[in-house]
């Protein structure tokens, strides 16, 4: 497969970083493994909406250090390398959790919605028919990624299938990842002794913090060099949540403090966080003792004896308070342990030493839980028990759990409502304050605060007060795990938000996934899409709409419009009504019915077929558009046959044939140009034939009048072939609604030139009389063009009486 050839060229650039990232590793401690994704090459559509995005997923594995994504587009036209196709950049798009929120057009979005974050490429041509680009991410998160590529918008040109070798760009991304294998586990309250080598430059560790911690702090003690004290620490702490840390994730310089603390507050739940040393440029071992605290907000107080404090197990216990009970004997030697709410460290010989637990003050409010009623494919309800109505105390806040399940949920839309009971707070000025965050709750503990953001996580604000008492907030495509929402009440004072006395705000809740944002309104549709195993939603606008919900209106057209383009392509049709007229008048009655059928199918197709609200459908589009197009083709086939002059019973069986085929052809592709073409061409064949053999036989030109040539064949072709260049070449979306009438009128009126004139009787010649017995009978064939007799041509029959 020629395209692992950009694979091979990108791998130069992977050595390099996986050298630099060796050295952040003991060599004795850590392991590399290195794993290798791919995903099939798909064809890219311009960008219209997300619906016509291609979205790829990915699953990168924990404890991994680099990530590089390997993207790779090429092109092909008529199944060859497409060396002639015009270059066009390909734009991808990144974001770990949930596929990306873009808006490529700067269209407006919905209100109340937010915007998750996510990072772009874009691709530029380096050779006529591919191109390689490398995209590394630097400790990346761990779980679901997803790529999201296209091609800029294009013109709207409307191209015939099959009428000239299509340009496709195909698009193919491939992942490589390094991941440490052995990382060295903490376990909260144990402080353990470490060195860095002198060969190594850092060395990584990492602790599973679980529920109901509000603060994490990473102690760095006896720290000295050569086994000697007395000197400054000579290395950098950092941290980080989920990942190993990246350069700027919270860190501490030790050298400058003593003891070196490094404080996390407000940490993310049930995840584990990464802690690298890395040591400074110094000629010497570096020796100290690491250890990590937690501080535990679920009770006021800690005791052994009520460890669990209805929270997750995380190492066996709540919090591994009671490690010494989990791990293996051997690796914990008789461990002193200190009561001290302080946690002072213990002056022990041993390498392991155990640092008491701190109650945090600042008491976790109880969270409620909410319960999933699945409707649908992302059509899920979050009940609170004892709800929707629910109270907000005056002196805390009152916090509520969602849950969103992975992969499952993340590629719809997560919507919150909120509704103040104005009658509920007695004619205070009150503010409910809401926050939003994933990870963990944001409870307020500063009375006046009203901030949604702490140093390492940040959530979405919402508010109610008596003035404004609905608010609405809409996320699409939500990270999945726990969603926690927290509302604290507050009242307005000259000397800004305090607290409330004695008032307790009733608040109606709900929270709900939705595929789509208000089911993309009315000038949208709301797709349900699949890439491979994963389901996400999107919408898809009409009638000028834009935008992720299809609310921008800046581009819309208006009613006047629609109703006008709507009129245009369905009265059009009544240009068939002279080819009908013509039909009957001729005793062209199969020909007539068949003008009849498609003048009728395809004005009401029209009339279904629009995008805006100037709809009507008197039955299922799909055969409203089967009829439509095997009308139009039957009255292509019809017209050419009868232009012919074939004997009834085979003009006949022609048009049954046709009418079987064309309908094969149709259920295979309707968009197909052989589809039109093929019924024409042999049509035209027939008649070809039918004209060449008249004209042998009657030693002169068929049709034998130049009028029939001037005034009917030569304007109706003419017509016909100016029709069908429109068609194939000019229409767009944009000029589609009087293109296509115009085309519908040309194809109706060539249809009325080129339909041959009726058929003349046969005259016969009165014969002599003569005797009885064998004789001859002298007969003329007035069967002519425009009711013209050609007294050359006789026929003679033998006539045998007896």
């Amino acid at each position: 497969m020629w395209w692992l050839e950009g694979f091979r060229s990108g791998m130069g650039r992977l050595e390099i970083l996986l050298l630099v990232y060796t050295l952040l590793c003991s060599l004795g401690d850590c392991l590399f493994v290195t794993d290798y994704f791919t995903r099939t090459p798909r064809k890219l559509n311009a960008y219209r909406s997300f619906a016509s995005v291609e979205l790829f997923h990915f699953n990168v594995p924990e404890d991994t250090v680099v990530a590089v994504w390997n993207l790779i587009t090429f092109k092909e036209q008529g199944g060859t390398f497409g060396d002639s196709c015009p270059d066009r950049n390909v734009t991808v798009y990144f974001r770990s959790g949930a596929p990306p929120v873009i808006n490529p057009l700067q269209t407006r979005f919905p209100k109340d919605t937010v915007i998750p974050g996510s990072f772009a490429v874009t691709l530029t041509w380096t050779l006529p028919n591919r191109t390689t680009g490398v995209f590394n991410v630097t400790s990346p998160l761990p779980g679901d990624w997803f790529l999201a590529a296209h091609l800029p918008k294009d013109e709207g040109k409307i191209s015939v299938k099959g009428l000239h070798e299509e340009c496709q760009y195909l698009f193919q991304p491939q992942l490589i990842v390094q991941r440490l294998i052995g990382i060295s586990v903490l376990y909260p309250g144990y402080f353990i002794d470490q060195m860095i080598p002198l060969h190594n430059r850092s060395v990584l560790y990492k602790v599973f913090i679980p529920n109901y911690i509000s603060r994490v702090k990473v102690q760095l003690v006896d720290c000295n060099t050569k086994n000697r004290s007395g000197e400054s620490c000579p290395v950098l702490l950092k941290i980080r949540s989920r990942a190993p840390p990246v350069h700027n994730s919270s860190a501490m310089d030790c050298r400058e403090n003593v003891p070196c603390e490094l404080e996390v507050p407000l940490p993310s739940w049930e995840q584990w966080y990464y802690i690298l040393v890395e040591r400074y440029l110094s000629s010497s071992d570096v020796y100290f003792r690491i250890g990590v605290q937690v501080k535990d907000c679920s009770k006021p107080s800690v005791s052994k004896g009520s460890s669990a404090m209805n929270m997750p197990q995380s190492f066996g216990t709540a919090m591994g308070f009671s490690l010494s009970e989990t791990l293996p004997a051997a690796s914990l030697p008789n461990v002193p342990q200190n009561g001290s709410d302080q946690g002072s460290l213990l002056n022990a010989e041993d390498s392991i030493t155990y640092l008491a637990p701190i109650a945090d003050t600042n008491k976790c409010w109880p969270i409620r839980p909410t319960l999933r009623n699945e409707l649908d494919t992302f059509s899920v309800h979050f009940y609170i028990f004892f709800g929707p109505n629910i109270s907000i105390p005056p002196d805390r806040a009152a916090i509520f759990a969602i849950n969103l399940m992975p992969v499952l949920d993340s590629g719809g839309v997560l919507n919150m409502e909120l509704k103040l009971n104005v009658s509920s707070v007695r004619g205070e000025n009150i503010t409910i304050f809401g926050c939003l965050n994933h990870g963990m709750p944001l409870s307020l503990h500063d009375n006046t605060s009203v901030s949604c953001e702490s140093e390492s996580v940040s959530g979405f604000n919402l508010s109610i007060n008596t003035t404004t008492n609905i608010t609405k907030l809409r996320i699409p495509y939500p990270q999945t795990g726990t969603w926690y929402l927290s509302l604290r009440s507050l009242c307005a004072t000259e000397h800004g938000f305090e607290l409330c006395t004695n008032v307790t705000a009733e608040v109606y809740l709900r929270s709900y996934l939705t595929p789509c944002i208000n089911d993309c309104g009315t000038y949208g549709q709301c797709k349900l899409l699949r890439t491979n195993n994963y389901l996400y939603a999107a919408c898809e606008c009409k009638a000028g709409w834009d935008g992720w919900g299809c609310t921008d209106n800046t581009e819309a057209y208006s009613y006047g419009f629609q109703l006008l383009s709507t009129l245009l392509l369905c009265l059009s049709n009544l240009m068939f009504v002279p080819p009908v007229t013509i039909a009957i008048r001729s005793h062209y009655l199969l020909e007539a019915s068949v003008y009849i059928f498609t003048m009728f199918f395809s004005t009401f197709y029209h009339a279904c077929d629009q995008p805006g609200i100037v709809v009507f459908c008197i039955m299922e589009y799909d055969v409203l558009q089967f009829c439509d197009f095997l009308g139009s083709l039957m009255s292509v086939w019809v017209t050419v046959i009868a232009m012919a002059r074939l004997k009834s019973i085979i003009k006949q069986v022609l048009y049954l044939l046709g009418a079987m085929a064309l309908s094969m052809a149709l259920q295979l592709d309707r968009h197909g140009l052989w589809n039109l073409l093929g019924p024409s061409l042999f049509a035209l064949g027939i008649m070809a034939i039918a004209w060449t053999v008249r004209t042998i036989r009657r030693r002169r030109c068929y049709p034998p009048t130049w009028k029939r040539w001037v005034f009917f064949l030569f304007p109706g072709t003419t017509i016909a072939t100016s029709a069908v260049a429109l068609y194939a070449f000019v229409e767009t979306e944009e000029n589609y609604f009087y293109i296509h009438s115009i085309w519908h009128m040309l194809i109706a009126g060539s249809v009325g030139f080129l339909l041959p004139p009726r058929a003349k009787p046969d005259v016969k010649v009165t014969p002599l009389k003569r005797r009885r017995g064998c004789g001859y009978q002298l007969c003329v064939n007035e069967h002519e063009e425009m009711g013209l007799v050609d007294p050359a041509i006789i026929t003679i029959n033998s006539i045998c009486t007896s």
